[in-house]
């Protein structure tokens, strides 16, 4: 007798629930920020960016279809509570020059970033998907597949590289974390 072979839809590949398991633990971290002393969430972060990059980077492609309409879970106001949380426990250290961004090619000046508003909008992608992929509707989850992993190659994969650098900065260099943000 010949064994039936069972294959694993693309939306549950092993990269995918690991992909989608990171962006969850990092959603729920962010969400608690302002529990955190700052040493512990500049370590955290410095732990769960780069796996998150690597799991953005394993991500199968999914074709974008235009039959599913994704929803948009996070609210301006939920994004401003958790950039807001980040700031506030970042203090002065929440700034940081980018060189990384499209104005740079227009401007003498660098440009000054913030470690809260890219947090914040890696976590405004990451928590739509979860959401979204949330649902268990197969084409809502390719759907959100999809726009994740297209949103990671053209905008928030970029922000993570350049807030890893930040926060490598704010961790290892001459200022002393354990220091009360202002």
């Amino acid at each position: 007798m010949k064994k039936k072979e069972e294959t694993v839809s693309a939306v549950y590949q092993h990269d995918v629930l690991e992909f989608v398991t990171v962006a969850v633990q990092f959603c729920a971290y962010l969400e608690s920020a302002e529990q955190k002393q700052p040493r512990e969430f500049v370590d955290t972060m410095l732990r769960l960016l780069p796996l998150l990059y690597l799991k953005g980077t394993l991500l199968p492609g999914f074709e974008m279809s235009e039959e599913v309409e994704l929803r948009d879970f996070v609210t301006e106001e939920n994004y401003d509570i958790v950039r807001g949380n980040i700031a506030a426990l970042m203090g002065k250290r929440d700034d940081f020059l980018d060189v990384f961004v499209e104005d740079m090619k227009y401007s003498d000046t660098p440009i000054l970033a913030t470690v809260s508003e890219n947090l914040a909008d890696i976590y405004q992608d990451l928590k739509n998907f979860a959401l979204n992929y949330r649902e268990e509707h197969e084409p809502t989850m390719r759907e959100a597949l999809a726009e994740v992993k297209d949103n990671f190659e053209h905008y928030w994969g970029q922000r993570c590289v350049n807030v890893m650098r930040a926060l490598h900065d704010v961790r290892y260099g001459e200022e002393d974390l354990d220091d009360e943000a202002d």
